[in-house]
């Protein structure tokens, strides 16, 4: 795809990580850079962040949790931002809806159903703008960690978070997203443009807020075959990447691990290890030694 410049945010507006607590365990960041290590660390990631005790206590607590990203006035609430709510914010703030329902999860009420829909859209120059308290939320998290151990920024990539704006939800086929990409390839290229282009300064300014590594999340790549993901998914995690590490210089910011997982995605391992993140994550469908063997020396880091 062709990519946006990279000057569709200021980074100079962007916080500055300053006065955090020194980190006191950096193994994982020190493995992040492929560096050698006296014990492999170990992230158990649990993705689906609704059924955390803290939210569903929060939920409680301000019932009902929300009613509406748009509704919920967010700087009052800057911990919240902390679980699975957080990957949808950058559509939130593109002007969909996003709704978190009781027993469903994310639900977007109005999806994008037609070309025109994307007229809807508001411009991803203002994501960075938009979403000021998830980096205060980024940045108070890291004070409260109080170096014990690093902070993990993340966002969805694209093909995902364009499955949740077009089906309007969780889906078992992704059968209205996947429709999209036979029948309007060029809208569906347009729609990966203009997320990618949201993502860049939202990950830029996760790092800016304190963030020390980054992971995206291809969360729905198993949806698609070899053929549709290296036409909709894969230029795409490639562009997040090379974009994001520019704005990073631009902002004068020191460089952090990336970290590429893309569930279900086994049948594009040797591409992803060379889409330019420093880190590929495995699901459980993959055994580690034999990613390993397949990835060879383009992958030191599985």
């Amino acid at each position: 795809p062709e990519s946006s410049s990279l000057g569709i945010c200021s980074y100079t507006l962007l916080p500055q990580p300053q006065g955090f607590p020194e980190l006191k365990n950096d193994t994982f960041l020190r493995a992040a850079w492929g560096e050698e290590t006296d014990y492999t660390p170990v992230w158990c990631m649990r993705q689906a962040g609704r059924y955390l005790p803290e939210f569903r206590e929060t939920r409680a607590f301000h019932s009902p949790f929300p009613p509406s990203w748009h509704g919920l006035n967010r700087s009052h609430y800057p911990g919240v931002t902390g679980w699975e709510p957080r990957c949808f914010l950058p559509c939130q703030a593109l002007g969909m809806e996003v709704t978190m329902v009781p027993g469903k999860g994310p639900s977007f009420p109005e999806p994008l159903r037609e070309e025109r829909d994307l007229e809807r859209l508001r411009d991803p120059a203002t994501v960075a703008s938009e979403l000021g308290y998830v980096f205060q939320a980024i940045t108070l998290t890291r004070q409260q960690l109080a170096g014990r151990v690093p902070l993990i920024g993340f966002a969805g990539a694209p093909w995902t978070l364009m499955t949740y704006m077009v089906e309007g939800g969780g889906s078992s086929t992704m059968s209205q997203a996947k429709r999209w990409l036979y029948q309007r390839p060029q809208a569906s290229h347009q729609l990966l443009r203009i997320l990618t282009d949201a993502l860049v300064p939202y990950l830029v300014g996760q790092v800016a807020a304190g963030a020390q590594a980054l992971q995206l999340f291809e969360s729905h790549a198993g949806h698609l075959g070899p053929q549709l993901f290296s036409k909709f998914a894969l230029p795409y995690i490639r562009d997040v990447s090379k974009r994001v590490k520019a704005g990073l210089q631009e902002a004068g910011l020191a460089p952090v691990p990336m970290i590429i997982f893309a569930k279900d995605g086994h049948f594009a391992l040797e591409e992803l290890a060379q889409a330019g993140y420093e880190v590929v994550g495995l699901d459980w469908t993959v055994a580690p030694e034999k990613a390993r063997r397949r990835l060879g020396s383009w992958c030191s880091r599985c």
